[in-house]
């Protein structure tokens, strides 16, 4: 099992999918992680796969149409079986070809992108489920080791300035435009990289919610390389 999984506080550990489903977050932990080591050749799908867009979503008859080898079915099979067990537990998985993700650079003082460390929100009780097999890896961040950006006052002043509404609108504005999901991390954090392969689960904001909002980022993609991320 990974350490740095494991020594941070932020992180519980399971060994199967029943356990990542029904362990209930508490305290600092926001999110679980079912920590696997598995055999198979996931590049091999990757090389194979069309990408008709920057994100291109992989449907399981996709999947089963590749003519792959035997390491490389291994990983269908893989990937085939997490999509079954999220879609029976009722949740809507989707797995996603990824060239890049769209970037939000309309100001410079405050992104909105995935690349941003942010937390998802939600109207009803839900959580983020992810697992890349292939490519770079998302990463978290402890909530003590960041803080929300419209709470830092030079973003703040500006935001006040781009909102130039009446000030009881204000934090309506925020929401509605996303930039309360936002982050900004200490100089000093340590951000912990989700790795390829395990199963993520990942706290939400919504009213239901015990702990805090799991802060996380989609990474930088490697040159050349395309992620093969199941999320939902």
């Amino acid at each position: 099992m990974n350490n740095t999984f494991s020594a941070s506080s932020q992180i519980g550990m399971v060994s199967t999918f029943s356990e990542l489903v029904h362990t209930d977050f508490k305290g600092e932990i926001n999110a679980l992680c079912w920590y696997r080591n598995l055999d198979g050749d996931f590049n091999e799908i990757v090389t194979k796969l069309r990408l008709k867009e920057n994100i291109t979503e992989v449907f399981p008859e996709d999947l089963i149409a590749l003519q792959l080898s035997e390491k490389g079915s291994t990983a269908r099979e893989i990937i085939l079986n997490d999509l079954q067990l999220l879609t029976d537990f009722g949740a809507s998985p989707s797995l996603n070809l990824l060239k890049c993700y769209e970037r939000d650079d309309e100001f410079d003082f405050i992104s909105t992108d995935v690349y941003s460390f942010h937390v998802d929100r939600s109207p009803v009780a839900t959580d983020t489920f992810l697992c890349t097999y292939h490519g770079a890896a998302s990463d978290i961040v402890s909530n003590s080791q960041a803080e929300q950006k419209i709470l830092i006052p030079e973003i703040r002043a500006k935001l006040k300035e781009l909102h130039d509404g009446p000030e009881e609108e204000f934090e309506e504005f925020l929401k509605e435009n996303y930039f309360d999901l936002h982050y900004q991390v200490n100089t000093d954090a340590e951000p912990i990289n989700l790795g390829l392969m395990h199963l993520w689960r990942l706290a939400v904001d919504h009213p239901k919610q015990q702990v805090l909002p799991c802060i996380h980022r989609a990474p930088v993609e490697n040159d050349g390389e395309y992620r093969l991320l199941l999320i939902c």
